[in-house]
C-alpha cells in the first residue's frame, strides 16, 4: 500500500487502564489486532463485483487458492526442514489439486435446486473469491486517532474517561506502514482489478489493499483513524511514545503508577490530563503537576493516627488520695 498522505505530528491510542496497558507502556510494545475483532463487522469486508465472465472468475479463484495453499505448505515444509525439488513439485501439485477440488465442488453445489439465485455458479465464485481475498491478508492492525480530545473516543475506547490516551510520533522507518482511513463510498472491489493484482499490476494491488484494509462507513469518521499495519500480535513498537494523556475520571493512583513506571525511561514522556473548557463541551489537554501528584502519593493511612497522639488528655491525679 502506498501512503501519499503525511500523518499528523502525533497519533493517539485510546485505552482503558489494565495490566495489558501497563505492560505495553513498560515494555514499549504495541498489539496488532486481527481485523475479525473490530467493532464494525463490515470493516475489512470488501464486496466483489463480478465484471468479468465465469471463466475469468474461476482463474482468479484458482490462483488465489494455489498461492495460499502453496504458502501454507511451504511454511510447514520449512518448519520440518523438508527441502529440495521433490518438495517443491509436491507443493505445486497439491496446490493445483486443492483449487481443482474446490472448483468442482462449486459446480456441483450450483446444481442444488434450492438455490434462489439466477446464476448460482457466478454467485458461489463471487463468495469464495471474497473469502480468499480476506484470507490473503494475514497482517494485523494497530488503530490510532488524529487527536487526543475527542469526547466520543474517550467514552468508547478509554473506559469512559477512566483510562488514558497514548501519543506516538511516527519515525521515518514506520511511515510506509501507516495509512489514513477513507470514510464513506462503498466496499466494492471489481473482479477485473483483482485479476490485475494477480497479474502483477501495482496500481490494481494498491486499489485492492485500500478496499480491504482502509475503508470504513461514514458514521465512523469522528475517529479520524490512521492504521499501522504489521505482524499479528504483540510486537516491539516501531513508534515513539511521546505523551500519556489521562482521562477526566482517571484515578490519581493510576496516574501516579504510570508516571512512576515511566520516570526512568531513556526517552522522556510528557504527561497530560483532560480538563473541560468551562461552559462548553470542548476538552482540553493540561500538563500534569507531577510534584503535586507525588506530594500526596503514595500514602500510609495509619500514619494519620499518630498525628493526634500529643492531644490525648492526661490522666488526672487521684484527688482522693491521702
Amino acid at each position: 500500500m502506498a501512503n501519499n498522505q503525511q500523518p499528523p505530528k502525533l497519533l493517539y491510542k485510546y485505552r482503558g487502564f489494565s495490566n495489558l496497558t501497563l505492560s505495553l507502556l513498560v515494555d514499549d510494545t504495541i498489539y496488532f489486532a486481527t481485523p475479525t475483532t473490530f467493532n464494525d463487522p463490515l470493516d475489512t469486508r470488501p464486496s466483489l463485483e463480478a465484471d468479468i465472465d465465469n471463466e475469468a472468475l474461476e482463474k482468479i479463484l484458482s490462483k488465489l487458492i494455489e498461492e495460499r495453499t502453496s504458502a501454507e505448505m511451504s511454511a510447514a515444509a520449512k518448519a520440518i526442514r523438508y527441502r529440495g525439488p521433490k518438495t517443491l513439485d509436491h507443493i505445486d501439485r497439491q496446490s493445483r489439486k486443492t483449487a481443482e477440488r474446490l472448483l468442482a465442488d462449486i459446480r456441483y453445489d450450483a446444481t442444488n435446486p434450492d438455490f434462489e439465485v439466477d446464476e448460482p455458479v457466478r454467485f458461489l465464485l463471487n463468495r469464495y473469491i471474497e473469502d480468499e481475498l480476506l484470507r490473503r491478508y494475514d497482517k494485523g492492525v494497530f488503530s490510532l486517532a488524529a487527536r487526543a480530545t475527542c469526547p466520543l473516543m474517550w467514552s468508547h475506547y478509554a473506559d469512559q474517561h477512566r483510562g488514558l490516551c497514548l501519543g506516538y510520533s511516527i519515525p521515518e522507518a514506520a511511515m510506509p506502514n501507516i495509512h489514513k482511513i477513507q470514510y464513506g463510498g462503498n466496499r466494492v472491489v471489481l473482479a477485473s482489478v483483482v485479476e490485475g493484482m494477480l497479474s502483477g499490476n501495482d496500481t490494481a494491488r494498491r486499489a485492492v489493499d485500500n478496499a480491504v484494509l482502509l475503508k470504513k462507513a461514514k458514521p465512523w469518521a469522528y475517529e479520524r483513524e490512521w492504521r499501522l499495519i504489521g505482524p499479528l500480535g504483540k510486537q516491539d513498537s516501531p513508534l515513539e511514545l511521546e505523551e500519556v494523556v489521562f482521562g477526566m475520571r482517571c484515578d490519581s493512583a493510576v496516574k501516579y503508577a504510570v508516571v512512576r513506571a515511566l520516570e526512568k525511561r531513556e526517552r522522556p514522556v510528557r504527561f497530560f490530563e483532560i480538563r473541560e473548557q468551562r461552559s462548553s463541551f470542548i476538552l482540553l489537554k493540561r500538563r500534569v503537576d507531577i510534584d503535586e501528584l507525588a506530594s500526596a502519593l503514595p500514602r500510609r493511612c495509619r500514619a494519620f493516627d499518630g498525628i493526634f497522639d500529643d492531644l490525648s488528655e492526661p490522666v488526672p491525679p487521684d484527688q482522693g488520695a491521702n
